[in-house]
């Protein structure tokens, strides 16, 4: 497949931003001493999980957007749980709401160089192995979302930091074997910081249970 340098221009815009959730995600679980779960951690996810989708489809990597398709209407969902929903003009959440339907007919209409493009391009194992990785990342926001209607509010539990960890750690390898730097600098950055919310969120269970 032809190789497009302005393709990583788009992936690290993605990954940038994921960066950046998380970084104002853990600022201000330091300054709460908890882990938080603020909306703009949410309205930042949504924005890089469609350029993300963009890079993946881009680069023909099934893995990546695999990982985006399911997490897509679960930050949607925390948007609205938080209540700022309905402050996007509706057109926008139509747009919002309708862009992976629309681009899953695209794929199936193109079927067969859809399926050249998204599995061709890697070993199988290569793509199964990328695809764990990227479901890990998916059921960490699977079980977010359970967990957070559970409780009636939008958290971050402890395993949601555990699986962002395990997520993480795969699709670092993954990337190393696609020689992607998109995803190995955007997951080694997130690394760090899934580290520290895994130990915040584990002391203040702690603290709880005591």
């Amino acid at each position: 497949m032809e190789s497009k340098s302005w393709y990583f221009v788009i992936g690290f815009l993605a990954q940038g931003l994921f960066s950046a959730r998380v970084l104002i995600q853990w600022v201000l679980s330091e300054r709460a001493k908890k882990v938080v779960s603020p909306t703009i951690y949410w309205q930042i996810s949504l924005f890089a999980s469609f350029l993300f989708s963009i890079y993946g489809w881009l680069r023909g990597d099934f893995a990546i957007i695999l990982g985006q398709v399911f997490s897509y209407y679960i930050y949607v969902w925390n948007i609205n749980n938080k209540d700022h929903w309905k402050e996007i003009y509706p057109i926008i959440r139509y747009i919002i709401l309708a862009t992976p339907i629309v681009a899953g007919c695209y794929v199936l209409y193109h079927g067969t160089s859809s399926i050249e493009r998204l599995f061709k391009s890697m070993p199988l194992g290569l793509l199964i192995f990328g695809s764990m990785g990227q479901i890990i990342f998916t059921l960490r926001f699977v079980y977010q979302w359970w967990y957070s209607q559970s409780k009636g509010e939008s958290s971050l539990p402890v395993n949601f930091w555990l699986l962002s960890l395990g997520g993480s750690i795969i699709t670092i390898a993954y990337g190393i074997f696609r020689k992607d730097p998109v995803l190995i600098l955007g997951q080694s950055a997130g690394f760090i910081a899934y580290a520290r919310n895994l130990w915040l969120a584990k002391k203040a269970e702690n603290e709880f249970s005591q």
